[in-house]
């Protein structure tokens, strides 16, 4: 493997195999996804299923599946620097599309073997994904305001509980939903690997949204569902910190994909105020164009180093 180091402009060193990942993902996003922006925006998100698979099978071609899982289960061992080096360039497409590359959550590498080949490794592979059942009525993201309950039997668990915007979760494999164990007084959180047709899971709502995504954000709830003892993933109790890990790749990557669609507005904006022109001129030459195209462009560009940061502290092993 290639050693050899560039330095970018903004400081911060990329080498050559680093570039070369860049670039494939840039390729990979102006050719196949890209292409497919205005079919999706006009089915509003809901591409034809031989069209996804087409996605599926040009992202595994091009090594861009599982990226942050190691290649023995079917990713590509990615560092947090070369994960935001690709989903900088997935940013930068309309309406999702990148969510068909075959991927899952982190916390799927805390289960068990058997956990890991039923549930992770297919979904590399592209034949179903995963999706959080975290957020509640009356709970987001601290583990403390959760009502989900889970209740022992003996010989597995009883899961009661209601989870909104579970995002994909119309279209997962498993669910992975946090419940607090009961054990007397203690409230225990804990995350269970759920599938969806299991008796007592119910759909009962799927709200619309102001965009035009591939999945939905449905209402998913659990009345008296019956468990298996290895439905637990994690651990019992160790939910929270899971769902932490969880958190910080996941902001990671919003942060990551909103810059990616920031510097593409940058450019097309640009390019279209450099050709635009009014009373006579370019409309970039107009002050009220071009200083606030250069103030974003500020913005973009600091975001990028704090998001690049941010990536390296990650790979450094810093508690972020």
């Amino acid at each position: 493997m290639s050693t050899a180091v560039i330095t970018t402009s903004a400081g911060f060193e990329l080498t050559s195999d680093q570039l070369e990942l860049q670039q494939r993902a840039r390729t990979f996003v102006e050719t196949v996804l890209m292409p497919l922006e205005l079919e999706a925006e006009e089915l509003g998100g809901q591409l034809p299923e031989e069209t996804v698979e087409h996605i599926k099978r040009e992202a595994i071609a091009a090594r861009l599946n599982g990226g942050r899982f190691a290649p023995e289960y079917g990713g590509q061992g990615w560092s947090m620097l070369e994960w935001f080096l690709v989903n900088a360039q997935f940013g930068r497409v309309t309406n999702g599309l990148h969510w068909h590359v075959p991927s899952a959550y982190n916390v799927l590498l805390q289960g068990t073997p058997e956990q890991v080949e039923r549930y992770l490794v297919p979904a590399l592979r592209g034949e179903g994904g995963d999706a959080y059942a975290v957020t509640e009525a009356e709970a987001g993201s601290d583990p403390g305001g959760i009502a989900s309950i889970a209740e022992s039997t003996g010989d597995g668990w009883r899961i009661n509980g209601e989870k909104w915007f579970v995002t994909s979760g119309d279209v997962a494999r498993v669910l992975i939903v946090m419940a607090n164990v009961v054990d007397g007084a203690d409230r225990l959180p804990t995350l269970f690997l759920i599938e969806p047709d299991a008796p007592g899971v119910e759909f009962v709502d799927n709200p619309r949204f102001t965009h035009n995504y591939p999945h939905g954000h449905p209402t998913i709830r659990f009345t008296d569902v019956e468990i298996g003892p290895d439905a637990v993933i994690g651990g019992v109790g160790n939910g929270e910190a899971l769902q932490r890990a969880w958190f910080t790749e996941e902001r990671l990557g919003i942060a990551t994909h909103g810059l990616g669609a920031m510097w593409r507005l940058l450019e097309e904006t640009t390019a279209w105020a450099l050709e635009r022109r009014q009373g006579g001129a370019r409309i970039m030459d107009y002050q009220g164009v071009s200083f606030p195209l250069a103030d974003s462009a500020t913005d973009a560009a600091l975001g990028r180093l704090l998001a690049l940061h941010v990536a390296g502290m990650v790979d450094a092993g810093a508690d972020v």
